[in-house]
């Protein structure tokens, strides 16, 4: 009974003698004292009753704490699937509802700067758990140590200083989410950042979850298309399934995201683009490229620019998923872009070394791997009896100089069901979208892959990469016989065909009748520089003279014999009397 503890009062109307003696003899009585370092303290911002620090606990009585506990319980409530139902629980709920100042542990900020606290006393935080300072800014516990618990701060970190209090709240991060987040773009903490009006929420969605388990998946087995050819012939993309876009700097790694968004737009899947350490100016374009062309209505965009902290670009991503989750455990579909996971090690590299972890290999943390790991396997394909949604990441990575055997990229390589390589060589030649046959695969995608698009695909990717060695051996030989020199335009007129502009998607008939016609060789005899003319003119004809077939072709997505035919025959027929016009 000798000791003395520290306690302070913070009120709105200043306490009788008597409501002090007795917050005194609960101090001494909690914590065993003869003595209380005692200081009040009056703030009007708290609305009424009063908060209490004592020692190593915090207890809120004020207004504020108590509207605070109700918005919780009731955010608890699960949604009726009736307005009727809603209303009986919320009154259920309320009648129920029995205010407590429960105590919650309390510490002191030891240390701040570059985005991260140290602080004592709130010996039982959790990892993940989020935290409150008394300037209102929250943080996120990442570092526990005997000692010292390492915060990283999500707001401004000017208002926090040495001698701070902060607060546990015993809840781990979450994302506000609803159908009111569809075409807006907001930061990682779920807040509108596009000039529009704030964003009512329907619930929060935790940062961190478990993936879905084994019995809780079913197989990839319905396509997401692309609408890029080169992408959906060879390299078919599932719903619920993990494709790694990688490449170097400027060799259209976004671009390709912002095809598969524009491709969606009859679809009915929800996107999400995680803008993660991207320059303001190159967002803004991406968010005017999507309003110009309709697709920002099924889309959300959750940005940490570069100018944002390292902690708001750590869980930008996280948060994206957390939006996505709230959609696919709907029984909808979601396609979510990850632009780019090399900048999200690299914030969280940051934040490990700003907390005092060492380095690992090659200077990044050790645990990057299961940071991807833990992130990209809640994307997945639901049960029936979870509603069969389904996510679908996209996640991107940056290269240098084409080493996709670097320490980043292999993790995440590993992680996923599949890469789409992009060349620089194959970029800075013309071929757009620069896809390398040879390292690019998609393990599960070829079973989503529709009926049409497999029949019409072929042997597609293996005349392409025959092509590629080929044409690497024929830059040492001067005399080729007919049949080589035949087989070398026949391939560049391929790689030719394959290349598409940006904003461009293909629909499913298109990709179909292009790809019967170039894998039946029609596009052989045409110059190579007319190619894409010629393409385009065919596509054209079809749709004004073969809607039938097309319609046929979309609709059931299955590609019969006698339509195959059918496609070779006009085809033929069209590019031989165009062969003889220009002639």
């Amino acid at each position: 009974m000798g000791k003395t503890v520290s306690a302070q009062l913070i009120y709105v109307t200043p306490p009788t003698e008597a409501q002090k003696q007795r917050i005194l003899d609960f101090i001494k009585k909690k914590y065993g004292v003869a003595e209380v370092d005692f200081t009040m303290k009056e703030d009007p911002s708290i609305g009424g009753g009063f908060k209490l620090y004592a020692g190593d606990m915090f207890y809120d009585w004020s207004l504020k704490g108590r509207s605070g506990q109700l918005k919780d319980k009731l955010r608890s409530v699960a949604v009726a699937d009736n307005e009727g139902d809603l209303i009986s629980l919320l009154k259920t709920e309320i009648d129920n509802f029995e205010l407590a100042a429960v105590g919650r542990e309390s510490g002191v900020v030891r240390s701040v700067g570059d985005g991260i606290a140290m602080a004592d006393g709130i010996r039982h935080a959790e990892y993940g758990e989020t935290v409150l300072f008394d300037s209102g800014e929250k943080g996120l516990v990442q570092d526990i140590r005997p000692d010292t618990t390492g915060i990283v701060i999500f707001g401004e970190e000017s208002s926090i200083h040495e001698g701070s209090r902060v607060v546990s709240t015993g809840r781990r991060a979450g994302m506000p989410a609803g159908d009111r987040y569809l075409g807006r773009v907001v930061n990682a903490l779920g807040e509108p950042i596009d000039g529009g009006k704030p964003i009512e929420h329907d619930v929060y969605m935790p940062m961190e979850r478990p993936a879905p388990g084994i019995t809780e998946r079913v197989p990839v087995s319905v396509p997401l298309e692309t609408g890029i050819l080169a992408i959906d012939s060879m390299f078919p993309i599932g719903r619920g399934q993990r494709e790694l876009i990688i490449g170097d700097r400027q060799t259209g790694k976004t671009s390709i995201a912002i095809d598969t968004i524009l491709n969606q737009r009859e679809s009915g899947v929800i996107c999400i683009y995680a803008a993660i350490g991207q320059k303001a100016s190159t967002v803004a374009r991406l968010v005017n490229t999507l309003k110009d062309t309709g697709a920002m209505s099924y889309t959300i965009v959750v940005n940490a620019g570069s100018g944002e902290s390292a902690s708001l670009q750590y869980i930008c991503p996280y948060a994206a998923t957390a939006l996505g989750e709230y959609f696919m455990y709907r029984g909808q579909d979601v396609l979510i872009i990850y632009d780019d996971l090399s900048k999200h090690a690299q914030a969280y590299r940051a934040i490990s070394l700003l907390l005092g972890r060492p380095p690992g290999r090659e200077a990044y943390p050790g645990d990057v791997f299961y940071l991807h790991s833990r992130l990209l396997e809640r994307s997945a394909r639901l049960s029936e009896e979870l509603d069969g949604g389904s996510m679908t990441a996209l996640p991107i990575i940056e290269t240098q100089a084409g080493d996709i055997s670097a320490y980043i990229p292999t993790n995440v390589i590993s992680i996923t069901d599949g890469q789409i390589c992009l060349e620089a060589d194959l970029f800075n030649e013309g071929q757009r979208p620069a896809v390398n046959v040879g390292l690019s695969v998609s393990r599960v995608g070829g079973a989503a892959q529709s009926k049409a698009m497999k029949e019409a695909s072929g042997s597609m990717r293996i005349d392409i990469a025959q092509f590629r060695e080929m044409e690497v051996f024929s830059q040492f030989s001067s005399d080729l016989d007919d049949s080589t020199l035949r087989r070398l335009k026949y391939g560049r007129t391929l790689m030719r065909m394959l290349i598409q502009q940006n904003l461009s998607p293909m629909r499913l008939p298109d990709q179909v009748v292009t790809l019967v016609s170039a894998l039946d060789g029609v596009f052989t005899d045409v110059p190579e520089d007319q190619v894409k003319e010629v393409q385009s003119i065919l596509m054209a004809w079809f749709k004004i003279n073969r809607r039938e077939l097309m319609n046929r072709i979309g609709g059931v997505g299955v590609l019969t014999p006698d339509m195959e035919m059918e496609i070779k025959n006009d085809s033929r027929r069209f590019v031989k009397e165009w062969l003889a016009n220009e002639r």
